[in-house]
């Protein structure tokens, strides 16, 4: 049975931000959120806030929801502008993948038969789905690597392929140069974040705790600024960390207040793992 697709696409207006170039896709990567919100949630999100990170399908438990166009690329694997994660892969987000639960599992099988749909449609076998941290070692999708079970989340993949009569393996893509290639796994990066309460106030407060905190927030796309040198982190807590601070604790069930304190270190801590 063909799994239909929702839709609610990004507006013309914010293209440039979100899907700025055109693409002939040769991958799909898969991610895990990093909360519990439904696909609905998710893709609203994506589209109304402020950052470039995008992708182009959410699946939940019920539904499977587009927001960009396939010919047009997202910016969801951290590769760089001309990585050929973000420049050349479908991005599948799995919802509720913080908490897992029935919840979960349900959104994970739709997704394996989403993908399955998406391979036989491209004449693509199972070795075209990649995962986040494939392309710039970031730990994702966080609760099937968790869990350790990559190879059978592909396993299940391919088993739903050969039962749409799809391929099992396709040629290979075009190769890439080397400022595309593929980055090789790397290590999960460990975040050391300071204690305390960090706020906006006059003086702004500043230094390496702060740069502790963007980075943490920024691992998790909610501090990116891909125009700013070093992505905008830049040691100082002023309204633009308050604001991805705020945005970060409304999409995880704290008081959104900006404000940086102890619960907030701790969900950050949590998710970091």
């Amino acid at each position: 049975m063909t799994i239909k697709v929702k839709k609610n696409m990004v507006p013309s207006i914010r293209c440039g931000l979100k899907c700025p170039n055109k693409m002939d896709a040769e991958y799909i990567t898969i991610h895990n959120t990093a909360n519990d919100a439904a696909a609905k949630s998710e893709i609203s999100y994506m589209i109304n806030n402020t950052s470039s990170t995008s992708y182009h399908f959410a699946v939940d438990d019920k539904e499977v929801i587009q927001a960009i166009p396939l010919d047009r690329n997202a910016w969801h694997s951290g590769d760089g502008t001309n990585g050929t994660g973000n420049r050349k892969s479908i991005a599948i987000e799995i919802c509720y993948s913080q908490s897992g639960g029935t919840r979960y599992k349900t959104a994970e099988k739709l997704a394996i038969q989403f993908v399955a749909q998406l391979l036989k449609e491209r004449s693509w076998g199972v070795d075209r789905v990649r995962k986040h941290q494939d392309w710039n070692g970031k730990y994702c999708p966080h609760r099937i690597l968790s869990e350790g079970r990559w190879s059978s989340f592909k396993a299940a993949i391919e088993k739903e392929l050969k039962a749409l009569g799809g391929k099992t393996s396709s040629s290979k893509p075009k190769k890439t140069s080397s400022a595309t290639t593929p980055k090789k796994k790397a290590s999960k990066k460990a975040y050391k974040l300071p204690t305390g309460i960090f706020k906006v106030k006059a003086p702004l407060m500043k230094g390496d705790a702060v740069k502790q905190i963007q980075e943490a927030i920024a691992a998790l796309y909610f501090y990116p600024d891909k125009g700013a040198k070093n992505n905008g982190i830049d040691g100082y807590y002023g309204p633009k960390t308050a604001n991805a601070v705020k945005r970060f604790q409304l999409m995880h069930g704290l008081a959104a207040d900006g404000i940086y304190g102890p619960k907030t270190k701790a969900k950050l801590e949590a998710l970091l793992k």
